[in-house]
């Protein structure tokens, strides 16, 4: 049995190349933290979450990769960080018409995320989601 670590914790993280198929090593990556943790009902929305923000990264980002950061805020917290070399904030967009398949993930982050943002820095950006569980006693 995992031991969860304490909050605080350095957190995992890795550097994956910038194309789609990164999303698949980024969703073990956060399964492997949560589950280290003994976060696993956090582990279903988190799976969306790295998902959507590992294509906006592939999508918008400019050189050839990404970094996925998952950090321990507090015993029921954990953020969920992609950084890529873009200064392009990203948007939520609300405006769909059609059989339009793209756009829609930021809402899927909104809808499932405690709270979400971006860090902005000199060379690039880091969009990072906040995904709480309720308390154990």
């Amino acid at each position: 049995m995992a031991t969860p670590r304490p909050t605080g914790h350095p957190g995992y993280s890795e550097t994956l190349p910038r194309e789609p198929e990164s999303a698949a090593a980024a969703r073990r990556l956060v399964r492997t933290a949560l589950a280290a943790w003994s976060l696993d009902e956090q582990i279903d929305d988190a799976m969306v979450v790295v998902t959507e923000l590992v294509s906006n990264a592939v999508g918008h980002g400019r050189l050839s990769s990404i970094r996925v950061v998952v950090s321990r805020l507090a015993d029921n917290c954990v953020r969920i960080g992609v950084v890529d070399r873009s200064k392009a904030i990203p948007m939520m967009r609300t405006d769909f018409h059609g059989e339009q398949v793209r756009g829609r993930g930021l809402l899927l982050v909104d809808a499932l995320a405690e709270r979400w943002g971006t860090d902005l820095y000199r060379w690039g950006k880091q969009v990072w989601a906040e995904l709480k569980s309720e308390p154990t006693r």
